[in-house]
């Protein structure tokens, strides 16, 4: 007897984006399973920042369809018709989900803690404890329990990119 599959936490299903005559996304489809970490390579201009940004509703796709927990990513349901959702909705399903770009962004005048801890606060509108307690949880799962206090310029390229993937996973 087999387990129940859940049903994938972000969907693809046959994407499309053209950027003038340009047509970037090209039928792309794909799950990503919860706790499932999933990295995009390709060549430079093969369209990963679109999907990212597709994903995140900053660019508009063309056709097809993406959900995020079985929901349509920035648009909703309405007499069997999908309209683009209010920015407040859309901004709320963007602060749960998180990704780690190539270039962290890290802020350079706060430290690692510090770092984990903004969104939380000013995104989610946690209390500055629980952000805290949030931030130390997930800084010692990536193993940075000793570099709470360091600063970006302090820390190894490995270090900067795990802050980093603590900040998204701070976000729940």
């Amino acid at each position: 007897m087999t387990a129940p599959v859940a049903p994938p936490l972000l969907q693809i299903e046959n994407v499309h984006k053209r950027f003038g005559r340009n047509e970037v996304l090209r039928g792309i489809t794909a799950s990503v399973a919860e706790g499932e970490v999933v990295a995009i390579l390709g060549p430079s201009g093969s369209g990963k920042s679109t999907l990212l940004r597709c994903i995140n509703h900053l660019e508009r796709i063309d056709a097809g369809r993406i959900l995020f927990e079985g929901q349509p990513i920035g648009y909703r349901e309405q007499n069997g018709r999908l309209i683009e959702a209010p920015e407040r909705e859309i901004a709320r399903m963007r602060a749960r989900i998180g990704m780690v770009f190539q270039r962290f962004n890290l802020f350079p005048h706060l430290t690692a803690l510090g770092n984990v801890m903004e969104a939380p606060v000013h995104v989610l509108g946690l209390p500055r404890e629980e952000a805290r307690a949030r931030a130390v949880a997930v800084l010692e799962r990536v193993g940075l329990g000793a570099k709470l206090d360091a600063y970006p310029a302090q820390l190894s390229g490995g270090q900067q990119q795990r802050v980093a993937i603590a900040r998204a996973l701070a976000m729940q």
